[in-house]
């Protein structure tokens, strides 16, 4: 079996599990449909925050702990995750395994690829510990000792993993302008977010100018696409008494920040999403469809798929021949792959959107709202999950699991290619 196919086997055998494991009357207070536990786990394997029913008061402390390891497994990785079990048995992972791991984590070759591993869990270790930690001086005030300190735990690994799952009713809006929330979570979630090869080159202490050709691109894409995001936010929702209007400037520029970092990985909000206006909620979609860093916890397309398709569109555009960035070329095969990318991702988005939109009633702006953040495994919604049916739900979960394992079947098909055996004459085709 292919290993891109086997991996998505793997990945719904762990949502089939994580279903069960829900349903079981030790993980609920409330009685939950199998549609509800199978949402909730596709969610959550696959990093991305959805929900149908409010986890905190129907799902038991026991429940959200499956909840939790579920977000963990999918923000890590199957491969990751098992590779990690094997190493504390000391068993070896042997040449197909290693196959299996590049493929799950997006790797090009084998090439310290254990080393990978190894920051892989450095980070998860250390960030998560350090976020659970700052969160419980902002959780146990006000929750208590034994609630404020799970509380803290969850929040940590769903932040990093960039899943946006709370047990909060209505999310972190609580929490809007405590500082500990709006300074430790964004770090998660970024942190988590651009990448564990950039992580890996930052940690090793080289120059900007040693950098590889993607940690650049990933580096300079996150820095632009944050503050153009929390810009547009402040100036969009400024006057919106639904979401930043009758607050205080500091808070404005709190909740701004927030929400504007948050749109392109995580799902949290300290805000009412469905108030936004529709402006806004166009420009989070863009944001959600890019998403985050190669070989990190978030989805989307990807910063670096994004950038090199805009690249190979300027470039288009000057007539060459070659495309560059930071002094590198970059392959005519890594360009036909981001355009299938960008291709596959767009019909995906707007084939379930409309047949959400030809079995539900509802505004337009919402089911694509919806489908982007499913697709981005944002977790993101303007208040639409609620209203699915089984249908709808089933859309959603497939577009929630091919926005997780979808870019890896794409690479097993562009990674197999035939010398063509026959060469045909060049034809003319008009195009534009």
């Amino acid at each position: 079996m292919p290993p891109p196919l086997l991996l998505a086997v793997l990945y719904a055998s762990a949502i089939l599990l994580g279903a069960c494991a829900l349903m079981l009357p030790i993980s609920r207070h409330a009685q939950i449909s199998w549609s509800d536990a199978l949402f909730t786990a596709t969610s959550a394997v696959t990093v991305t925050g959805l929900v149908v029913f409010d986890i905190g008061t129907s799902l038991s402390l026991f429940g959200q702990m499956v909840l939790a390891f579920l977000i963990q497994l999918g923000g890590l990785g199957l491969m990751t995750f098992a590779v990690l079990v094997l190493g504390a048995l000391g068993l070896p992972i042997g040449l197909t395994g290693q196959i299996y791991l590049r493929e799950d984590l997006n790797q090009n070759s084998m090439h310290r690829l254990m080393q990978l591993v190894r920051v892989i869990l450095k980070a998860v270790l250390i960030c998560e510990a350090i976020g659970a930690v700052a969160l419980c001086f902002s959780f146990v005030p006000r929750l208590g000792l034994r609630d404020g300190v799970w509380q803290a735990i969850f929040h940590s690994v769903s932040a990093f993993n960039n899943a946006g799952f709370s047990t909060f009713s209505n999310g972190l809006i609580g929490y809007a302008t405590d500082p500990i929330i709006n300074l430790v979570i964004p770090a998660l979630f970024i942190i988590g977010g651009i990448g564990y090869t950039v992580l890996r080159e930052l940690g090793s202490g080289k120059g900007w100018k040693r950098f590889s050709l993607s940690t650049k691109i990933v580096l300079l894409g996150t820095a632009i696409l944050i503050p153009w995001s929390v810009v547009m936010f402040a100036a969009l929702e400024w006057t919106n008494p639904g979401t930043l209007g009758g607050h205080t400037v500091w808070a404005k520029l709190m909740i701004s920040w927030f929400q504007g970092v948050t749109t392109r990985t995580a799902g949290f909000n300290t805000t009412d999403i469905a108030a936004m206006h529709d402006s806004t909620s166009l420009m989070f979609i863009s944001l959600m469809l890019i998403g985050g860093g190669p070989a990190s916890t978030a989805g989307g397309i990807k910063v670096t798929t994004f950038v090199v398709m805009l690249l190979a569109t300027v470039a288009f555009f000057r007539r060459q021949t070659q495309l560059n960035a930071f002094g590198r070329s970059i392959g005519f095969e890594a360009v036909l792959k981001v355009m299938a990318l960008t291709a596959i991702s767009t019909v995906l988005v707007f084939v379930a959107t409309f047949l959400i939109l030809i079995t539900h009633d509802g505004r337009f702006l919402d089911v694509a709202f919806e489908v982007s953040s499913a697709f981005g495994t944002v977790g993101l919604s303007r208040d639409y999950t609620s209203h699915l049916n089984e249908f709808g739900r089933a859309v959603i979960i497939a577009v929630m699991f091919l926005g997780r394992v979808g870019p890896l079947t794409l690479g097993f098909f562009l990674a197999t290619h035939s010398v063509p055996r026959l060469r045909y004459p060049k034809g003319e085709i008009h195009l534009g």
